[in-house]
Parts: C-alpha cells; structure tokens; sequence
C-alpha cells in the first residue's frame, strides 16, 4: 500500500510540474497562425550555415557575457557548463525572463524542452540553433532560482 501512495504522489508531482511548465510556455513561445513564435527570433535551420559561438555557464556567470549578431544571422550556440551546479541558458526579452523567473521561484526543478532553453548538469554541453530575425538586444540568463540574480545574464544585440 506504502509503494502504491508513494507512486501515486511522484506522478501526482510530475503532472503538477508539467501543468506549471505549460502555464509559463506563454512566456518564452506565442503562437501565430498555429506555428510558435519567440521574442528573439526563431529556431534555426540545421540545413542552412550558422556561426558557432561557445558560451561557458559557471558559477554565476556566462563566458561570453556580451554577443553582437547581424539581423537574419543563424548562430550555433554550444553551451557548457564547466560549474559545479545545474545552469540554464533561456534566451527571451529581458521581461519574459523575470517573469518566467517568478516560476521558477515556485518550480526550482522544472525542465525545459523549448528550441530557446537548456538546462545542463555539471560538465554537459548542449547546442541550441538560432535565427536572430528581429534587431534589438535580447537576454539570455539562468533562471534557477538566486542564479539571475546573482549576476548569470548575458546579452545578444542583434543589429
């Protein structure tokens, strides 16, 4: 009976997070015409050339801090996270992510499966593809909570 409850209650948690993890999709995704469309440009295309950028996460910082892009260039990010703790890399509008921040906050350990996001264990390396479409300066950050407000941000300035 113990074995029953205690499995009933861990998936009673995971839908509860999923639902959370959904609840705050509007944040970091819009959706237009059917398709998802995202503050700081769109997924890019594996069949098309891209820039590699490497971007290390640490504790509480990322190397590169500062990314100048042209608009319409296509960037392969390779994310690794040389720290000791789990870091994210979720590029939005600075606003998007303070908000979805305040989620975090409530679900420390949710996980996130959008094209912009990643979130790594120690010595993990990641790729995100990216297409900046539209000029202005975006963010990237950690929003495992106290890791944004202890300094893990970045900025892309597409130009």
């Amino acid at each position: 009976m113990n074995q029953l409850l205690e499995t009933t209650m861990k998936t009673a948690i995971k839908l509860g997070l999923a639902l959370a993890a959904l609840s705050t999709a509007p944040a970091l995704a819009h959706e237009k015409h059917g398709h998802a469309t995202f503050s700081a440009g769109e997924p890019g295309n594996p069949k098309k050339p891209a820039r590699t950028i490497e971007i290390l996460m640490n504790e509480m910082d990322y190397t590169p801090a500062r990314i100048e892009v042209k608009r319409g260039e296509q960037i392969r990010f390779v994310l690794r996270n040389v720290g000791k703790e789990d870091h994210e890399f979720l590029l939005a509008t600075t606003k998007e992510n303070l908000a979805h921040a305040q989620e975090m906050k409530k679900h420390p350990h949710m996980e996130h499966d959008e094209p912009n996001a990643v979130r790594l264990a120690p010595s993990k390396t990641a790729e995100i593809l990216w297409k900046f479409s539209k000029a202005g300066t975006f963010e990237f950050s950690c929003l495992i909570p106290d890791h944004r407000d202890y300094g893990m941000i970045g900025h892309v300035t597409v130009k």
